[in-house]
């Protein structure tokens, strides 16, 4: 913008952009400029090489394991979260339930009792940060297209979205991921989406 070149956001665009000015005669660019540039994009393109390498090396290793491979099954996780999860928790053994699992990553809620009355809270966050932050986003990337489907976790998951916040509804979402991983790991079989009764 110093120099009077706007560019739209996003990558594919800028990357349109910078091919367009450093093919291009911009005379508000001097050779130096477009020395930086040209080495900035090359940068950029060795940074796309590596992530490359190690989403294939991620799906290498998910191959390689049988209950990685499982949890793949699962809406919302993928490669990282199925790897991170298996070497975190192995096959769950340490949790006798999903919900210990759950109440591990920090995504159940706070109770607080005043007067004999329980009041839930937002969730712990105790646990482990990381993997919470991967089971949440996977929520929040399968909601939607788990919210149009007509097996029990959809219709679950509209009856909850028509009464609570969309984040609300995610976290839920989140935990629900999380008991589902729990009992894939200790059955060994994949998941199935069951056809939601009328």
């Amino acid at each position: 913008m110093e120099r009077g070149i706007v560019i739209p956001q996003g990558w594919r665009k800028l990357n349109r952009a910078l091919a367009a000015i450093l093919e291009g005669d911009e005379p508000a660019l001097s050779r130096r400029v477009r020395m930086l540039i040209n080495d900035m994009r090359s940068e950029w393109g060795e940074l796309d090489r590596r992530i490359h390498a190690f989403d294939n090396e991620f799906a290498a290793c998910v191959r390689a394991d049988e209950g990685a491979l499982q949890l793949t099954t699962i809406p919302g996780i993928g490669a990282l979260n199925a790897t991170a999860l298996v070497a975190a928790i192995g096959k769950g053994q340490s949790f006798a339930r999903g919900r210990d699992l759950a109440a591990w990553l920090g995504l159940v809620p706070r109770q607080q009792t005043t007067g004999g009355k329980p009041r839930l809270k937002g969730i712990t966050k105790r646990g482990n940060v990381y993997l919470r932050k991967l089971l949440i986003h996977g929520a929040r990337a399968a909601m939607t297209s788990l919210s149009a489907t007509n097996t029990a976790l959809g219709k679950w998951l509209r009856g909850l979205r028509a009464r609570a916040h969309v984040n609300i509804v995610v976290v839920a979402l989140a935990n629900k991921l999380a008991r589902i991983v729990w009992a894939i790991l200790r059955t060994g079989r994949g998941f199935e989406a069951k056809e939601a009764t009328p």
